[in-house]
């Protein structure tokens, strides 16, 4: 379950880099209930910035900006709450990993930066001022767990437990699919578990041209329904609708521009 009291190592907010802001907002719009607020004028410039944020019932769910790194695949990226960032970066770069985004003040809300781990998964951390994060979690059209696709769960393991201090649990997929990794803030009960990460070879992440991916997991109320909004508004379903027991019904799908995302309707809590 994640919480927005984000704990250090929780994902506490996301963005998504679009090529076309206008056809990102549409799209999550119809697919999730999501209302797009562009950020407005930019203060220097004096022109309307290409971005702004989501949101679900008046409360912010992630952010939306034009994708602008060249070569760069439309995707989400996690951020997750740390501490102290300066420290974060440089653990990230003592363990292999790349600073993609140098640790930067964003004026009073907090401090952001990204980074690659050392096969090449993009990530970012957020240092909270005022902002803590997004304002809607674990509830139909938000963020509800987070996943990782490497090639190497080991490897994944050791340097993100020793980034964010994360806990990890091992469960068996069924069929012999392998094990799945399940993750959970530093010093929290299992209860408090926010997302998983599980091992593919490089092949079946072409996506990313062969290197892990994060994606997120949005929670819906009916994925078959979510599933067809998907499919009729230009986007693509990879897997699923499929019921996954002690989860719920899930579906892999990638919007027009071919960011990938999870849509999940939980199982009834017990």
């Amino acid at each position: 379950m994640i919480t927005t009291d984000f704990a250090p190592g929780s994902p506490c907010m996301l963005d998504l880099g679009a090529p076309d802001v206008g056809a990102a907002a549409s799209f999550y719009g119809t697919v999730l209930g999501w209302e797009y607020e562009p950020m407005g004028e930019g203060a220097a410039e004096g022109e309307e910035m290409e971005g702004g944020m989501f949101k679900k019932d008046g409360k912010i769910v992630a952010g939306l900006g034009k994708l602008t790194e060249e070569g760069a695949r439309s995707a989400w990226m996690i951020y997750y709450s740390v501490t102290d960032l300066d420290a974060t970066t440089r653990t990230v770069e003592r363990l292999g990993g790349t600073v993609r985004v140098a640790p930067m003040d964003i004026e009073q809300w907090g401090r952001m930066a990204q980074f690659s781990d050392p096969l090449g998964g993009q990530f970012a951390a957020w240092q909270p001022g005022t902002d803590q994060g997004v304002e809607l979690v674990d509830a139909p059209g938000s963020l509800s767990w987070v996943e990782l696709y490497t090639t190497d769960a080991a490897a994944a393991k050791q340097f993100y437990g020793e980034v964010f201090g994360w806990q990890f649990g091992e469960m068996d997929l069924p069929g012999g699919g392998g094990a799945y990794t399940l993750i959970t803030p530093a010093g929290l009960p299992e209860e408090r578990m926010h997302g998983g990460l599980m091992q593919l070879p490089a092949e079946s992440l072409a996506l990313a041209g062969g290197r892990p991916y994060w994606h997120p997991v949005f929670a819906v109320e009916d994925c078959d329904a979510a599933v067809a909004k998907v499919t009729g508004n230009g986007g693509t379903v990879q897997m699923g609708p499929e019921d996954a027991q002690g989860v719920g019904r899930l579906a892999v799908c990638l919007d027009p521009s071919n960011a990938d995302f999870v849509v999940l309707a939980p199982e009834a809590r017990a």
